[in-house]
């Protein structure tokens, strides 16, 4: 199943624009409707999804390679870990270490990429989601990369934030939303719209 999808990202990206903010995650990630989104907010910059059902922080680096090498992504967010919970629990320095190398890889290919780990969702306050969170902080912050915290349901209107970006547009205000979004608004946008 893996390869097929693995297939139909290399096809896509063969189409796609090179640049623009990539998004790299397991589970749910992969129904995020970036295109609508992307409209409602008014992002400027192209959003792709590379996202799998079960992938693990062990296979990620070689999907990555596979499936957004070739994107040359300016922004790339990271959520995985989420299908790791035995493996975390088994090995967290291995854990930790094969998220680094993921990082290293994309440094290695874009030195002026922003990277940006995304915490897993834990809204009903799992101990072991806690911990993996703070590894994922940790390596954000040692490795430089920024950190959006999803962990807690947010006090975020994402309507009232898409009227307001609607607005600015509909007025005239079209070059300000050209500047790089923060990756705190991108998260929220991405990861939050449905809290």
């Amino acid at each position: 199943m893996r390869e097929t999808e693995i297939r139909n990202y290399t096809k896509l990206n063969e189409l796609a624009e090179r640049g623009g903010i990539l998004i790299f995650g397991c589970g749910m990630d992969k129904n995020i409707p970036t295109c609508e989104l992307r409209q409602a907010f008014a992002v400027e910059s192209k959003v792709y999804n590379r996202s799998f059902e079960r992938l693990s922080v062990k296979d990620a680096l070689r999907v990555y390679k596979e499936t957004a090498d070739t994107l040359s992504p300016e922004t790339v967010l990271l959520h995985i870990g989420e299908t790791d919970m035995d493996f975390f629990a088994e090995n967290s320095a291995e854990f930790d270490r094969k998220y680094r190398e993921l990082i290293a890889y994309i440094r290695s290919q874009n030195k002026n990429c922003r990277i940006a780990i995304v915490s897993l969702r834990n809204y009903d306050r799992n101990t072991q989601i806690e911990e993996i969170n703070k590894h994922l902080k940790y390596i954000a912050e040692s490795e430089q990369c920024e950190y959006g915290d999803i962990a807690a349901k947010k006090v975020w209107n994402p309507k009232a934030a898409m009227e307001t970006a609607s607005f600015i547009y509909s007025i005239g205000f079209v070059h300000p939303l050209k500047n790089k979004r923060s990756v705190y608004d991108l998260v929220n946008i991405l990861f939050c719209y449905s809290a």
